[in-house]
Protein backbone atom coordinates (compact mmCIF):
# COMPACT_ATOMS: atom_id res chain seq x y z
CA UNK A 1 0.00 0.00 0.00
CA UNK A 2 3.11 2.12 0.62
CA UNK A 3 3.70 2.25 -3.22
CA UNK A 4 -0.04 3.56 -4.26
CA UNK A 5 0.19 5.91 -1.40
CA UNK A 6 3.37 7.33 -2.68
CA UNK A 7 2.17 7.39 -5.93
CA UNK A 8 -1.14 9.40 -5.21
CA UNK A 9 1.58 12.14 -3.49
CA UNK A 10 3.58 12.60 -6.40
CA UNK A 11 0.73 12.96 -8.75
CA UNK A 12 -1.59 15.45 -6.30
CA UNK A 13 1.28 17.81 -5.14
CA UNK A 14 2.68 17.81 -7.96
CA UNK A 15 0.01 18.84 -10.33
CA UNK A 16 -1.56 20.47 -7.02
CA UNK A 17 1.77 22.69 -7.21
CA UNK A 18 1.28 23.61 -10.59
CA UNK A 19 -2.29 24.37 -10.52
CA UNK A 20 -1.87 26.56 -7.76
CA UNK A 21 0.86 28.71 -8.93
CA UNK A 22 -1.22 29.56 -11.69
CA UNK A 23 -0.82 26.77 -14.43
CA UNK A 24 -3.68 25.86 -16.90
CA UNK A 25 -3.80 22.07 -17.61
CA UNK A 26 -5.35 22.60 -21.08
CA UNK A 27 -1.71 22.22 -23.06
CA UNK A 28 -1.00 19.20 -20.81
CA UNK A 29 -4.48 17.40 -20.70
CA UNK A 30 -4.38 18.17 -24.92
CA UNK A 31 -0.66 16.90 -25.48
CA UNK A 32 -0.09 14.06 -22.94
CA UNK A 33 -2.17 11.29 -24.99
CA UNK A 34 0.13 12.19 -27.90
CA UNK A 35 3.52 12.64 -26.21
CA UNK A 36 2.35 9.64 -23.91
CA UNK A 37 1.78 7.08 -26.76
CA UNK A 38 5.03 8.11 -28.44
CA UNK A 39 7.05 7.63 -25.06
CA UNK A 40 5.15 5.02 -23.56
CA UNK A 41 5.27 3.02 -26.59
CA UNK A 42 9.04 3.76 -27.70
CA UNK A 43 9.54 2.44 -23.87
CA UNK A 44 7.47 -0.43 -24.28
CA UNK A 45 9.02 -1.28 -27.86
CA UNK A 46 12.94 -1.30 -26.24
CA UNK A 47 12.25 -3.03 -23.04
CA UNK A 48 10.66 -5.71 -25.28
CA UNK A 49 13.38 -5.88 -27.76
CA UNK A 50 15.89 -5.71 -25.03
CA UNK A 51 14.49 -9.18 -22.87
CA UNK A 52 13.52 -12.38 -23.85
CA UNK A 53 9.99 -13.88 -23.29
CA UNK A 54 10.92 -15.11 -19.82
CA UNK A 55 12.32 -11.29 -18.78
CA UNK A 56 8.89 -10.18 -19.89
CA UNK A 57 7.02 -12.62 -18.10
CA UNK A 58 8.89 -12.75 -15.12
CA UNK A 59 9.17 -8.52 -14.82
CA UNK A 60 5.22 -8.83 -15.39
CA UNK A 61 4.94 -11.17 -12.34
CA UNK A 62 7.36 -8.88 -10.50
CA UNK A 63 4.94 -5.59 -10.98
CA UNK A 64 2.18 -7.63 -9.15
CA UNK A 65 4.84 -7.75 -6.29
CA UNK A 66 5.57 -4.59 -5.79
CA UNK A 67 1.84 -3.55 -4.54
CA UNK A 68 1.63 -7.29 -2.88
CA UNK A 69 5.13 -6.64 -0.79
CA UNK A 70 7.57 -9.31 0.44
CA UNK A 71 6.34 -13.19 0.17
CA UNK A 72 7.40 -14.15 3.63
CA UNK A 73 6.13 -12.92 6.80
CA UNK A 74 7.23 -13.24 10.47
CA UNK A 75 5.07 -16.24 10.79
CA UNK A 76 6.76 -17.73 7.86
CA UNK A 77 9.88 -17.74 9.36
CA UNK A 78 8.49 -19.23 12.64
CA UNK A 79 7.54 -21.71 10.40
CA UNK A 80 10.75 -22.54 8.61
CA UNK A 81 12.60 -22.42 12.18
CA UNK A 82 10.13 -25.14 13.20
CA UNK A 83 10.71 -27.08 9.72
CA UNK A 84 14.32 -27.21 10.11
CA UNK A 85 14.27 -28.22 13.71
CA UNK A 86 12.42 -31.01 13.00
CA UNK A 87 14.58 -32.14 10.29
CA UNK A 88 17.25 -32.21 12.48
CA UNK A 89 15.89 -33.57 15.10
CA UNK A 90 14.98 -36.52 13.08
CA UNK A 91 18.59 -36.63 11.80
CA UNK A 92 20.28 -36.37 14.56
CA UNK A 93 18.15 -38.77 16.16
CA UNK A 94 17.73 -41.50 13.50
CA UNK A 95 20.20 -40.53 10.86
CA UNK A 96 19.30 -40.19 6.99
CA UNK A 97 17.71 -43.49 6.63
CA UNK A 98 14.71 -41.38 8.69
CA UNK A 99 14.81 -38.70 6.21
CA UNK A 100 14.69 -40.38 3.02
CA UNK A 101 10.78 -40.68 2.76
CA UNK A 102 10.84 -36.97 3.77
CA UNK A 103 13.56 -35.39 1.70
CA UNK A 104 12.98 -37.78 -1.58
CA UNK A 105 8.81 -36.77 -1.96
CA UNK A 106 8.01 -33.42 0.01
CA UNK A 107 5.08 -33.03 -1.20
CA UNK A 108 3.53 -36.04 0.49
CA UNK A 109 5.91 -35.91 3.87
CA UNK A 110 4.08 -35.17 7.03
CA UNK A 111 7.05 -33.01 8.12
CA UNK A 112 6.69 -30.66 5.08
CA UNK A 113 2.91 -30.84 5.46
CA UNK A 114 2.82 -28.95 8.61
CA UNK A 115 4.10 -25.68 6.19
CA UNK A 116 1.86 -25.76 2.78
CA UNK A 117 3.34 -22.51 2.00
CA UNK A 118 7.01 -23.78 2.03
CA UNK A 119 6.26 -26.88 0.77
CA UNK A 120 4.47 -24.51 -1.99
CA UNK A 121 7.58 -22.93 -2.27
CA UNK A 122 9.79 -24.93 -5.10
CA UNK A 123 13.42 -23.14 -5.06
CA UNK A 124 12.79 -23.57 -0.50
CA UNK A 125 12.06 -27.62 -0.94
CA UNK A 126 14.85 -27.61 -3.31
CA UNK A 127 17.40 -26.01 -1.45
CA UNK A 128 16.52 -28.09 1.67
CA UNK A 129 15.96 -31.64 0.59
CA UNK A 130 19.05 -31.60 -2.08
CA UNK A 131 21.25 -29.97 0.65
CA UNK A 132 20.44 -33.04 3.05
CA UNK A 133 20.99 -35.46 -0.32
CA UNK A 134 24.34 -34.33 0.29
CA UNK A 135 24.51 -35.87 3.77
CA UNK A 136 23.39 -38.94 2.15
CA UNK A 137 25.83 -39.26 -0.18
CA UNK A 138 28.40 -38.46 2.72
CA UNK A 139 29.09 -34.82 1.33
CA UNK A 140 29.86 -33.44 4.67
CA UNK A 141 32.03 -31.04 5.18
CA UNK A 142 30.45 -27.92 6.56
CA UNK A 143 32.62 -25.35 4.57
CA UNK A 144 32.45 -27.12 1.08
CA UNK A 145 28.49 -27.55 1.59
CA UNK A 146 28.17 -24.11 2.45
CA UNK A 147 29.87 -23.06 -0.86
CA UNK A 148 27.68 -24.99 -2.55
CA UNK A 149 24.70 -23.71 -1.10
CA UNK A 150 26.14 -19.92 -1.80
CA UNK A 151 26.24 -20.69 -5.69
CA UNK A 152 22.92 -21.87 -5.77
CA UNK A 153 21.62 -18.41 -3.66
CA UNK A 154 23.66 -16.51 -5.46
CA UNK A 155 22.07 -17.89 -8.75
CA UNK A 156 18.90 -17.81 -7.65
CA UNK A 157 19.40 -14.12 -6.34
CA UNK A 158 20.65 -12.96 -10.04
CA UNK A 159 17.06 -14.31 -11.66
CA UNK A 160 15.24 -13.05 -8.87
CA UNK A 161 16.56 -9.46 -9.62
CA UNK A 162 16.21 -9.70 -13.43
CA UNK A 163 13.07 -7.97 -13.24
CA UNK A 164 14.39 -4.37 -10.92
CA UNK A 165 17.35 -4.18 -13.07
CA UNK A 166 15.11 -4.26 -16.27
CA UNK A 167 12.76 -1.30 -14.81
CA UNK A 168 16.06 0.08 -14.02
CA UNK A 169 17.02 0.17 -17.81
CA UNK A 170 13.63 1.62 -18.88
CA UNK A 171 13.71 4.41 -16.02
CA UNK A 172 17.32 5.55 -17.11
CA UNK A 173 15.97 5.66 -20.61
CA UNK A 174 12.68 7.22 -20.27
CA UNK A 175 14.01 11.04 -20.10
CA UNK A 176 15.71 10.29 -23.16
CA UNK A 177 13.03 9.05 -24.96
CA UNK A 178 11.12 12.35 -23.25
CA UNK A 179 13.98 14.49 -25.72
CA UNK A 180 13.30 12.59 -28.50
CA UNK A 181 8.99 12.92 -28.21
CA UNK A 182 9.99 16.72 -27.31
CA UNK A 183 12.29 16.91 -30.72
CA UNK A 184 9.47 15.84 -32.79
CA UNK A 185 7.37 18.32 -31.04
CA UNK A 186 9.60 21.41 -32.03
CA UNK A 187 10.33 19.69 -35.57
CA UNK A 188 6.36 20.11 -35.84
CA UNK A 189 6.51 23.49 -34.34
CA UNK A 190 8.83 25.03 -36.87
CA UNK A 191 6.71 23.61 -39.70
CA UNK A 192 4.19 25.95 -38.57
CA UNK A 193 6.53 28.90 -38.27
CA UNK A 194 4.00 31.05 -40.01
CA UNK A 195 1.06 30.45 -37.21
CA UNK A 196 -0.18 33.25 -35.05
CA UNK A 197 2.26 33.41 -31.55
CA UNK A 198 -0.70 31.60 -29.30
CA UNK A 199 -0.60 28.97 -31.78
CA UNK A 200 3.00 28.31 -31.42
CA UNK A 201 3.04 28.98 -27.71
CA UNK A 202 0.66 26.14 -27.09
CA UNK A 203 2.69 23.78 -29.67
CA UNK A 204 6.05 24.92 -27.95
CA UNK A 205 4.18 23.64 -24.28
CA UNK A 206 2.76 20.77 -26.12
CA UNK A 207 6.44 19.56 -27.14
CA UNK A 208 7.75 20.36 -23.33
CA UNK A 209 5.37 17.71 -22.06
CA UNK A 210 7.56 15.22 -23.69
CA UNK A 211 10.38 15.85 -21.92
CA UNK A 212 8.20 16.66 -18.80
CA UNK A 213 6.76 13.52 -19.07
CA UNK A 214 9.67 11.10 -19.54
CA UNK A 215 11.74 12.46 -16.69
CA UNK A 216 8.37 12.29 -14.22
CA UNK A 217 7.93 9.23 -14.97
CA UNK A 218 11.11 7.76 -15.00
CA UNK A 219 12.43 8.75 -11.02
CA UNK A 220 9.09 9.26 -10.06
CA UNK A 221 7.18 5.91 -11.22
CA UNK A 222 9.52 3.19 -12.83
CA UNK A 223 12.33 4.25 -10.81
CA UNK A 224 10.46 3.80 -7.49
CA UNK A 225 8.82 0.44 -8.68
CA UNK A 226 12.22 -0.80 -9.66
CA UNK A 227 13.93 -0.04 -6.30
CA UNK A 228 10.32 -1.34 -4.43
CA UNK A 229 10.91 -4.48 -6.20
CA UNK A 230 14.57 -4.85 -5.48
CA UNK A 231 13.93 -4.36 -1.71
CA UNK A 232 11.50 -7.00 -1.87
CA UNK A 233 13.43 -9.49 -3.46
CA UNK A 234 16.73 -8.30 -1.00
CA UNK A 235 14.18 -9.29 2.00
CA UNK A 236 12.76 -12.41 0.63
CA UNK A 237 16.22 -13.61 -0.39
CA UNK A 238 17.08 -13.73 3.61
CA UNK A 239 14.36 -16.85 3.78
CA UNK A 240 16.99 -19.19 1.91
CA UNK A 241 19.99 -17.95 3.57
CA UNK A 242 17.83 -19.07 7.30
CA UNK A 243 17.73 -22.30 5.79
CA UNK A 244 21.83 -22.21 4.72
CA UNK A 245 22.36 -21.29 8.21
CA UNK A 246 20.75 -24.35 9.76
CA UNK A 247 22.16 -26.71 7.54
CA UNK A 248 25.91 -25.76 7.86
CA UNK A 249 25.12 -25.25 11.87
CA UNK A 250 23.84 -29.26 11.25
CA UNK A 251 26.85 -30.30 9.66
CA UNK A 252 28.95 -28.45 12.97
CA UNK A 253 26.85 -31.18 15.06
CA UNK A 254 25.40 -28.69 16.92
CA UNK A 255 21.86 -29.73 18.66
CA UNK A 256 18.74 -29.07 17.06
CA UNK A 257 17.92 -25.91 19.37
CA UNK A 258 21.51 -24.36 19.02
CA UNK A 259 21.23 -24.53 14.85
CA UNK A 260 17.80 -23.26 15.12
CA UNK A 261 18.92 -19.96 17.49
CA UNK A 262 21.96 -19.53 14.98
CA UNK A 263 19.43 -19.38 12.23
CA UNK A 264 16.69 -17.41 14.20
CA UNK A 265 19.93 -14.76 14.71
CA UNK A 266 19.93 -13.92 10.81
CA UNK A 267 16.57 -13.16 10.24
CA UNK A 268 15.77 -9.23 10.01
CA UNK A 269 15.06 -7.66 13.31
CA UNK A 270 11.20 -6.64 11.95
CA UNK A 271 10.35 -10.01 11.56
CA UNK A 272 12.83 -12.04 14.20
CA UNK A 273 10.49 -14.25 16.54
CA UNK A 274 11.87 -13.58 19.91
CA UNK A 275 13.67 -16.51 21.90
CA UNK A 276 10.29 -17.28 23.79
CA UNK A 277 8.02 -16.78 20.63
CA UNK A 278 9.97 -19.75 19.46
CA UNK A 279 10.33 -21.77 22.46
CA UNK A 280 6.10 -21.52 22.40
CA UNK A 281 5.66 -22.15 18.88
CA UNK A 282 8.08 -25.60 19.10
CA UNK A 283 5.97 -26.53 22.23
CA UNK A 284 2.91 -26.06 19.65
CA UNK A 285 4.81 -28.41 17.20
CA UNK A 286 5.50 -31.04 19.78
CA UNK A 287 2.39 -31.43 21.07
CA UNK A 288 0.97 -31.83 17.71
CA UNK A 289 2.81 -34.71 16.83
Amino acid sequence: MNIILGFILVVGLVFGGYLLSGGEMGVITHALPFEGMMIGGAALGAFVAANSFGNIKATGKALVKTFKGPKWQARDYIDLLNLMFSLAKMYQQKGMLALDEHIENPKESAVFSQFPKIQNDHFAIDLITDSFRMLALQFDDPFQAEDVINKKLKKHHHEALVAPHSLTKVADALPAIGIVAAVLGVIKTMGSIDKPPAVLGGMIGGALVGTFLGVFLAYLFVAPLSDRLTAIEEQDGIFYTVIRDIFVAILHDHSPTICVEIGRGNIPTVLQPSFYEMEEARQDLTEAA
